[in-house]
């Protein structure tokens, strides 16, 4: 069973979120992918791409692409949605691994930790490597997604990290906070070299992927017309607004402005003091604000969309759940600068009229 997608449904796609992006599609972003099976046995025996086996480098570049494309040929694309591959399973901020950093996969997840040797942050010089294990093996699934589809499944950027995030991988989180006090032109320096190698990687990945790859995408799974990414810095929810306001925002502005399309990823309600300071950045056009486990629901953080929305930015509703998505566009009185994704194994009445409401059918 092949991927149920075309070409012309990709130009459909390519149009809308143009649309969207430049705030003439006058709708939302309404992504439902329904769930009806997988491909045709025997399935091949390669195990799924995860955190738990992306150190396995037995398995060829086109098996594991083969394993998932026997999973994307069980999907149905409904609203927004289309066949799309994530690569996050090499870990968030799997450039702390291209630069020197340790990756450890033992626990069935990925952790980063600085390399040996790594006594001060004196210690740390990051440089791009294009020889890096990691950085080949992502590459080399790039392309043997690329042969394998032709443009027919739009493959994403891996989750490269934020920069402080990254740096907090290669020195150590809490011997990064006694950084920033005691060795604040240090952490500026790594910071900056850091930035560099990321846009080098972003670069090589790219020129896989492009111009055959049908868009730009991300672990978000969000339709880029251009270059785009989902910026991030988990680490900021353990510093003041000033400090990151010193160490974290001006580098976000400097690859907003290398970005065709910029979000942002807000993880969890200690890092929400920053947003006054990501909304005054005016080449980022989304916030994808995510509470964290154990918060209330999207229909709880209403002045969290407003003030985002009101700022002139676009805002992702994360949570999956139909209902929450039906509050939130009524509360704010306007869906058009929201983006929703979801699935479904069956594709009930309620969720097709949504459907059609949301992508005014």
């Amino acid at each position: 069973m092949a991927i149920q997608f075309n070409p012309d449904r990709w130009a459909q796609v390519r149009e809308t979120y143009t649309k969207w992006w430049d705030g003439s599609l006058k709708r939302p972003i309404f992504q439902v992918t329904q769930r009806i099976g997988t491909g045709p046995d025997p399935h091949p025996h390669v195990p799924v791409l995860s955190q738990a086996t992306c150190a396995d480098f037995s398995w060829t570049p086109e098996e594991v692409i083969d394993k998932i494309d026997w999973q994307l040929s069980g999907n149905l694309y409904h609203g927004d949605a289309y066949p799309v591959v994530s690569l996050s399973a090499f870990g968030p901020g799997i450039v702390a691994a291209m630069v020197g950093g340790k990756l450890d996969n033992s626990s069935g997840a990925v952790w980063f930790y600085p390399k040996d040797g790594t006594e001060s942050i004196h210690d740390i010089h990051v440089e791009f490597d294009p020889h890096n294990r990691w950085l080949s093996r992502i590459k080399d699934l790039c392309w043997a997604g690329i042969k394998k589809w032709q443009g027919n499944v739009l493959i994403g950027m891996t989750d490269l990290g934020g920069t402080l995030d990254i740096l907090a991988s290669l020195r150590g989180s809490e011997e990064l906070l006694y950084d920033l006090i005691d060795e604040p032109d240090e952490v500026k320096r790594i910071v900056q070299e850091i930035h560099t190698a990321w846009f080098q990687i972003f670069t090589a990945i790219n020129e896989v992927l492009q111009p055959i790859n049908p868009g730009y995408t991300d672990w978000d799974m969000l339709y880029y017309p251009g270059p785009g990414y989902i910026l991030q810095s988990d680490f900021s929810f353990m510093i003041s607004p000033d400090m990151f306001r010193e160490f974290g925002v001006d580098e976000l502005a400097a690859s907003a402005k290398k970005l065709a399309y910029p979000t942002y990823h807000l993880d969890g309600v200690n890092a929400l003091p920053h947003l006054d300071a990501l909304l005054e950045i005016p080449e980022l056009r989304m916030i994808q604000w995510q509470p964290g486990a154990g918060q209330p629901t999207p229909e709880h953080w209403l002045d969290v969309y407003r003030k985002i929305v009101g700022a002139g930015k676009k805002a992702h509703i994360v949570s999956g759940i139909y209902e929450a998505f039906d509050f939130v566009v009524d509360a704010l009185g306007s869906d058009e600068n929201l983006y929703f994704a979801s699935g479904c194994t069956e594709l009930t009445p309620e969720i097709q009229d949504r459907i059609r409401r949301y992508c005014r059918l």
